[in-house]
């Protein structure tokens, strides 16, 4: 990084120690200044706006806001400002957020120093850096988001959809249960859902929505 003017960086995570290990790792490197810390989301984003540092190292689980939260109120404010989340979490959701909240950047606090220094400098240099243990993650499950939301009721998950078809079919619930190894209860929990989401009174309502989407296919046979 010699030639160049020093990377700026705001260390956003509530717990002390871990945010004084960072400094100090990135303190004894050249090229890298700390120009502040932050221990909650909203304080992140305040100090986000005072220093315009070129990247943000955000933990995933802040008080106050959290670490999704706060990175898409830093992007949205700035859309150029790198943020890297830094965390011990590698859930689905937290990843998938992460991404669509606009971060550059999301890897696993176990990665190591020298994965963490290049995640800073890769993100501030406009690269999207995942950790390798969570890139194909998030692939797989933006390539979900994109089926799902292409799909007809985008609405429902998984689970729901699936029973809405076989409703189509013109199965019961009992049927339902035995096709996909629920219980009754979790087929009757799941039709109500459905109910919500889709803004029908009852199971005929559900069943000429499905239909008139292209759900159902020929009928199961297996009674209504």
């Amino acid at each position: 990084m010699t030639g160049r003017r020093p990377m700026r960086v705001l260390l956003a995570d509530d717990h002390p120690v871990y945010r004084l290990g960072l400094r100090a790792l990135l303190e004894s490197l050249e090229g890298f200044e700390i120009v502040g810390e932050a221990a909650t989301g909203g304080e992140a984003v305040a100090r986000a706006a005072e220093l315009r540092p070129d990247v943000v190292v955000m933990d995933l689980h802040m008080p106050e806001l959290d670490g999704i939260a706060a990175t898409k109120a830093i992007v949205r404010s700035d859309p150029d400002r790198a943020v890297l989340i830094l965390t011990h979490s590698d859930e689905d959701q937290s990843l998938l957020d992460a991404v669509l909240a606009g971060a550059r950047g999301y890897v696993l606090k176990e990665a190591g120093s020298g994965s963490i220094v290049r995640a800073i400098q890769g993100v501030a240099d406009g690269q999207m850096i995942l950790g390798e243990s969570v890139a194909g993650k998030v692939a797989s499950l933006l390539a979900a988001g994109r089926s799902r939301s292409s799909r007809p009721f985008p609405q429902l998950t998984d689970r729901e959809f699936t029973i809405l078809d076989l409703m189509a079919q013109g199965l019961n619930n009992s049927a339902i249960g035995l096709r996909l190894g629920v219980g009754d209860k979790r087929v009757r929990n799941c039709v109500s859902e459905i109910y919500t989401k889709l803004r029908v009174a009852d199971r005929s309502q559900a069943i000429v929505r499905a239909r008139d989407a292209g759900l159902g296919g020929p009928p199961a046979g297996n009674g209504a």
